[in-house]
């Protein structure tokens, strides 16, 4: 990540974490670990063979499906931490950017709210730590 993009992450993470401490303080220790990791991520070419030309021929590839997946699922909230940790591995194998995955998250402050947005960016920000240690 490059250092503008980690300062921008970082300041919408402080500020979701602020409001979920005012309007909802338990929230801010909710966890659902592990689920997640018994799922393996598709390939690439998996998921736009199934979601990109199989369910939608004409119209969205796998990756723009998959980010409006992850947006309904921010607005979702911390009830779907396991699908969105998904979704995120997902997104980044059929080539999104880290950069795009996280303004699909701040956009959906507006109508999620920002507790479920900051949620969805901690969650966003440990998926992306972990393909880091993976990749090492």
């Amino acid at each position: 990540m490059t250092e503008d993009f980690t300062k921008l992450f970082q300041a919408m993470l402080e500020q979701g974490q602020e409001m979920v401490r005012a309007f909802n303080p338990a929230l801010e220790n909710m966890t659902v670990k592990g689920f997640d990791a018994l799922i393996p991520t598709m390939s690439k070419d998996m998921m736009e063979m199934w979601f990109g030309r199989t369910f939608n021929r004409e119209g969205l590839d796998a990756k723009t499906r998959l980010l409006v997946t992850l947006a309904a699922l921010t607005v979702l909230g911390a009830q779907a931490e396991p699908q969105l940790r998904l979704t995120i591995r997902h997104a980044l194998e059929a080539g999104a950017t880290k950069r795009e995955i996280a303004e699909v998250i701040y956009q959906m402050s507006l109508f999620g709210g920002l507790p479920a947005m900051t949620k969805a960016l901690e969650i966003a920000q440990s998926v992306f730590g972990a393909d880091e240690e993976d990749s090492e």
